[in-house]
């Protein structure tokens, strides 16, 4: 716990045994972390039999795959269940360093903020830790045209690592979303929707052969997607869509 509050790690996890022990372990060495919560979308790997053996984990299972937007449905699901206040997403891929945790999680027990980001952009470490470079270029465009639509300043959209308070994940509409991964630009565009504030750290993040990644074909459907993420709420905000992604204030 920390100043009283329960923390929730949360792991969508697929495919994940070469790296989920090391992730885990870094996660429990920051102190604070009460349960750790693995969901498996039916991985065909050996991801939950490795979870099995992990003290302070809760294993879900999904039986078939359900995509990463879904993962990340029953994730928060579960860790409200749970009872949890702060609830931490940390990929199990180790390419985003559990490190932050008590830092994002002190930003957000302090009541000044409701969701914490770990950005790979501030501090220039993206390039540094390896993203590809056609990756870089379509997060800077991306990012660009979503600050200029949804209104905001974040560095970006993207990331993976991130932090919300138990307050934020009941307030906003998660079983709207997509299934897939445009899930985690929809749920960022929710909260700038709903006025919750967002802050967001630097965070060194690497890139290597075990990390998670998706391919080419659908990272051109993932931009396509974040975009219209972007244009239904600007239209939304204008009055000319309706969408149960953002609703009526």
């Amino acid at each position: 716990m920390l100043d009283g509050k329960k923390i929730v790690v949360v792991m969508p996890a697929y495919n994940a045994e070469k790296t989920l022990r090391a992730t885990h372990a870094e996660v429990m060495a920051q102190g604070i972390v009460d349960l750790v919560i693995v969901v498996d979308d039916a991985s065909r790997d050996e991801t939950a039999t490795v979870t099995r053996d992990l003290a302070s984990t809760k294993l879900i299972v999904h039986e078939k795959n359900l995509g990463y937007g879904a993962n990340q449905k029953t994730c928060y699901r579960a860790a409200l269940e749970e009872g949890a206040d702060i609830v931490i997403m940390v990929h199990p891929d180790y390419q985003y360093t559990p490190k932050l945790i008590p830092a994002m999680a002190s930003m957000l027990v302090s009541d000044l903020y409701h969701c914490v980001l770990g950005s790979r952009i501030l501090g220039g470490y993206a390039l540094k830790g390896g993203m590809p470079i056609w990756k870089y270029i379509a997060n800077r465009f991306l990012t660009l045209a979503e600050n200029m639509l949804i209104g905001a300043k974040l560095s970006e959209y993207h990331t993976g690592y991130r932090a919300f308070t138990r307050e934020l994940l009941e307030s906003i509409s998660l079983e709207d979303n997509s299934d897939d991964f445009v899930f985690d630009n929809q749920m960022l565009a929710q909260i700038v929707w709903g006025g919750y504030t967002i802050a967001e750290v630097s965070c060194p993040t690497k890139y290597f052969a075990e990390a998670s990644s998706i391919n080419l074909s659908r990272s051109i459907t993932y931009g396509f997607g974040c975009l219209g993420v972007a244009m239904t709420f600007r239209l939304a905000r204008l009055g000319l869509v309706s969408s149960k992604v953002f609703p009526k204030q």
